[in-house]
């Protein structure tokens, strides 16, 4: 018997409607179904609730039921346990999930009798370090952001790689990703697309003020080294754009692979560039 798990992005209007629904699927299939504890009273379902961090111990695999930061926000709290995750996009873009409300019935079928693969995704650790303390520490499968808060001023990263000088970059700031968050800040910031199946990180300067910054990639066992300078302490250090930590002048972050992973549910006949047509293409 397949043990699933469903997180749910309470806040989506479709979402109850739409896990009540994968629910009764699963069910008809025998398959054994625990629901975000914060969901499953509102659906009538007490007798399948359970906190999402207590998963690992009793499922196979996630549902997760909402958009990207969804799975992004769920991705980083079952990083450690390796647990395979399908996203069904209630969202807007959906750029990580692999299926629609409407595929539900299709979605449950193939993951019930495996007819899917598993793709590994990188995430990146980031430690935030002040006075030779680090004081914060934390995990990401998109992106670390490290930027100025107000308008109208600047912050000036000296990055270093492998403990080797690379430039100072003055400007809004600077994004480290993955080559999954290559598709989101970085890529509205000018850099490039890089295929997941690529294990390195992309170095995005934000606005950079200068005529010659430029994003450069590294390899992925390789350490960065960012140096905050400014003349304010109008900072923000974020993580995947949805945690974030006051920075101060003379900050310094160091950003390095982590050794866990996300593993994401995929369909075998659609590929990266697949879904990056269908999702990113502009048709106008």
């Amino acid at each position: 018997m397949r043990r699933i798990g469903i997180a749910v992005n309470q806040n989506k209007p479709s979402a109850l409607d739409v896990t009540k629904q994968l629910v009764s699927l699963l069910e008809a299939k025998d398959a054994k179904v625990l629901v975000d504890s914060k969901v499953a009273d509102q659906i009538g379902r007490s007798d399948l609730a359970l906190d999402v961090d207590k998963f690992p111990d009793q499922v196979d695999l996630v549902f997760v039921l909402g958009g990207d930061g969804t799975l992004l926000g769920v991705a980083r709290q079952l990083a450690v346990y390796d647990l395979p995750i399908l996203g069904i996009n209630l969202g807007h873009l959906g750029f990580l999930s692999e299926a629609e409300p409407e595929d539900l019935p299709s979605a449950v079928d193939r993951v019930l009798r495996g007819d899917y693969h598993l793709e590994k995704r990188m995430m990146i650790d980031a430690s935030i370090i002040r006075n030779g303390q680090t004081i914060h520490r934390n995990i990401a499968l998109n992106d670390i952001g490290i930027a100025k808060g107000s308008f109208g001023r600047m912050v000036t990263l000296s990055v270093y790689v492998d403990d080797m000088y690379v430039d100072k970059y003055s400007g809004d700031g600077l994004i480290i990703s993955t080559p999954t968050g290559s598709t989101a800040y970085s890529l509205s910031c000018g850099g490039p697309i890089v295929s997941p199946h690529i294990n390195v990180m992309v170095v995005t300067p934000i606005c950079p003020h200068t005529l010659t910054s430029r994003p450069f990639i590294v390899q992925k066992d390789q350490v960065i080294r960012v140096e905050v300078s400014a003349t304010h302490n109008d900072i923000g250090i974020t993580i995947d754009g949805q945690v974030g930590y006051k920075g101060e002048v003379n900050d310094t972050i160091i950003v390095r692979k982590s050794p866990h992973y996300t593993t994401l549910i995929k369909w075998q006949e659609r590929g990266f560039f697949d879904v990056l047509r269908q999702k990113l293409h502009n048709p106008n």
